[in-house]
C-alpha cells in the first residue's frame, strides 16, 4: 500500500512545531511513567503489569523511532527538492 504523499508529509515531514513537539511528547511520556509507577508502586509491586511499561516504551522505543523515520524522511524529500531545483536552473 502506497501512502498518499499529503499525509506523509504531514506525519513525518519535519517543521519547528514537530521539532519542538517530540521532545516535549517524551519528556511527558517519562514523567507520566514516573508518575504512575509512583502512586501505584504497591500495585506493580503485588502484580506483573499495568500501563506503567507503556509509557516505558513510548519514550525509550516509539518517539526515538518516530524521530528517526522524519529525519530520514525530511532528508530525503529536502534531498529531491534540491535535486529538482538544480535541474531547472
Amino acid at each position: 500500500m502506497i501512502m498518499n504523499r499529503n499525509l506523509a508529509d504531514r506525519l513525518l515531514l519535519l517543521g519547528w512545531r514537530k521539532l519542538l513537539l517530540i521532545p516535549v511528547a517524551w519528556l511527558l511520556c517519562v514523567i507520566l511513567h514516573n508518575v504512575i509507577y509512583g502512586l501505584f508502586q504497591s500495585h506493580f509491586d503485588q502484580t506483573a503489569g499495568g500501563d506503567e511499561p507503556f509509557f516505558l516504551l513510548l519514550a525509550v522505543v516509539i518517539i526515538p523511532l518516530y524521530t528517526i523515520a522524519c529525519l530520514i524522511y525530511s532528508t530525503v524529500r529536502l534531498g529531491m527538492w534540491w535535486a529538482s531545483r538544480s535541474r531547472v536552473s
